[in-house]
């Protein structure tokens, strides 16, 4: 019998053969420009998931994921460029960075609820945006850093870098793939189960003994890991950090793919970051003025799907089994003795 569960496993399936196929399916179809399109889709997909853990599962909405991803760019390009660090320590250093700084922030963020605590968090965004704007010596303010990529992989005579298009395309999709996994594991998790009780009725979460602060503050900082791999990853990517990265529109961003996709689902930032990013690279081609396509599509999303398009699918894909179903349930009822 055919259920959504089903359903739902062999799209992934078919997404994941997709994915895995992209760098040389890709170029044969269209331009080979979007294969970097896609990694960069992924990246982003993985900061607005950050954003899905607060919001869609611990019931916190964050408009300053944004430090966290410019403390993971930074981290990787002032280690490189200044530290001269090779490329695993400097990732290390920008992943620890952004959960130091979540972790900092979070102890008075997450005292607070609802729009206290995205209030709190655009606060926070911006008392670093503007000290990284300011101390240009080391940050390099709206110029940013740039950096040279050192090998990820440098074995004996194997030499693997970034500057190999298709092996940082894989490595890119390995790294997201692996914390998308950890979500997941995360989600099915007891402390999963404590997170989302949080987020339905936070007063009842603590008369059954649950620490609400607590837990609240662990999410937080495993937003911060989230958001700070992904900045690491656009480091690399672009070879390059800035100031501008920190800012909150950037974290509003985040918020909206992820809302349109669809916040307490795995994949709904993924779908989010896509439908936009697609949209802007298409419009943006055509017509300066992209923005405006993309705030009706949001718009649009809103309205119609609101539980965002992954949300939107699963009714879709529950009402049609349904649908199939009702005939043999009614040849069975007939045929009952």
């Amino acid at each position: 019998m055919i259920t959504p569960h089903i359903i739902s496993r062999a799209m992934l399936i078919a997404f994941v053969a997709f994915l895995i196929a992209a760098p040389w399916l890709i170029p044969a179809i269209l331009n080979g420009f979007w294969v970097s399109v896609i990694a960069e889709i992924m990246i982003w997909s993985l900061f607005a998931a950050s954003v899905n853990l607060l919001f869609g599962y611990v019931g916190l909405l964050s408009f300053g994921q944004a430090l966290y991803f410019g403390f993971g760019m930074y981290g990787v390009a002032i280690g490189i460029a200044d530290l001269h660090l090779s490329f695993w320590p400097a990732f290390g250093l920008g992943i620890v960075a952004a959960m130091a700084m979540a972790l900092l922030t979070g102890i008075f963020a997450v005292r607070l609820t609802w729009h206290y605590f995205a209030i709190i968090t655009v606060v926070f965004s911006l008392i670093f945006y503007f000290l990284a704007l300011t101390n240009k010596w080391l940050t390099g303010g709206d110029d940013g850093i740039n950096f040279t990529l050192p090998p990820t992989f440098n074995i004996g005579g194997f030499r693997k870098s970034f500057t190999d298009a298709t092996f940082q395309y894989f490595f890119i999709l390995a790294t997201v793939a692996l914390c998308f996994w950890l979500m997941q594991r995360l989600i099915a998790s007891p402390l999963g189960k404590a997170l989302v009780a949080i987020r339905d009725n936070d007063v009842r979460a603590s008369l059954i003994g649950l620490n609400v602060y607590l837990l609240r503050l662990i999410a937080f900082v495993m937003a911060g890991f989230l958001a700070g791999v992904a900045g690491a990853l656009f480091a690399f990517f672009g070879r390059y950090a800035s100031a501008s990265y920190m800012f909150y529109h950037v974290s509003g961003e985040a918020v909206v793919w992820a809302i349109v996709g669809g916040t307490g689902t795995l994949l709904g930032p993924l779908v989010g970051t896509t439908l936009f990013i697609v949209v802007r690279e298409i419009v943006s081609t055509h017509w300066e003025h992209h923005s405006l396509i993309v705030g009706a599509v949001a718009i649009l999303a809103v309205i119609f799907a609101p539980k965002g398009v992954v949300g939107l699918w699963n009714d879709w894909i529950a009402r049609l089994v349904e649908r199939g179903q009702a005939p043999s349930d009614a040849v069975e009822l007939r045929t009952d003795p």
